[in-house]
């Protein structure tokens, strides 16, 4: 089970072993089946998500009731950090699974007493945090500035193959687009 999020943890900053063993300690792993919410918004959550194996986004439902996908978590990678995603305890956005997978769960309290008893753990949790706003950036000033096809090969490039394993719907809703345009552009490119 070491092995399983030290790759994750490393590819953000690297840690030493003794750092990465406390986080160990903490963790729980979770298989998960496609379609199932991991939080949803009001839910109490107080976890820490590292995904290991499969495809998750977040989703929040217009009042029309349309799902509108914010962010999409590939295997190897951490999900929103707490901080980002809870407002007095509960959640603010919708976590679902596209894909079966694994993930690792931490509780968030002990993993931010651990930030501040261990320096290499501070700096993970923060650069996980800076990677986080960075991402939202991007994604911002790309849906602001880029056109349809520049916004589909900019998701491309940060997420390789993801049209062949999640339903395209989500890519559209993404992307900022309708599932027809997102056809289009597919058929163009």
């Amino acid at each position: 089970m070491y092995n399983k999020i030290s790759p994750i943890i490393n590819s953000v900053t690297s840690i030493s072993d003794k750092s990465i063993g406390k986080l160990n300690d903490l963790v729980d792993y979770i298989k998960f089946k496609k379609g199932e919410l991991m939080t949803s918004v009001g839910q109490k959550n107080n976890l820490e998500y590292f995904i290991i194996d499969g495809i998750c986004k977040s989703f929040l439902n217009t009042p029309n009731g349309e799902s509108v996908t914010i962010s999409l978590f590939m295997s190897n990678s951490i999900i929103s950090p707490c901080t980002t995603r809870i407002h007095e305890g509960k959640s603010v956005i919708n976590i679902q699974a596209l894909t079966d997978g694994e993930i690792a769960t931490i509780d968030a309290a002990e993993f931010e007493k651990l930030m501040i008893e261990d320096l290499e753990i501070r700096e993970f949790g923060n650069s996980v945090l800076r990677n986080e706003l960075m991402a939202k950036v991007e994604k911002e000033i790309a849906l602001a500035s880029l056109k349809g096809k520049d916004r589909l090969l900019l998701l491309r490039k940060n997420y390789p193959n993801i049209e062949n394993c999640i339903p395209h719907a989500d890519i559209a809703s993404y992307l900022g687009i309708t599932t027809i345009s997102l056809s289009r552009l597919r058929t163009k490119s």
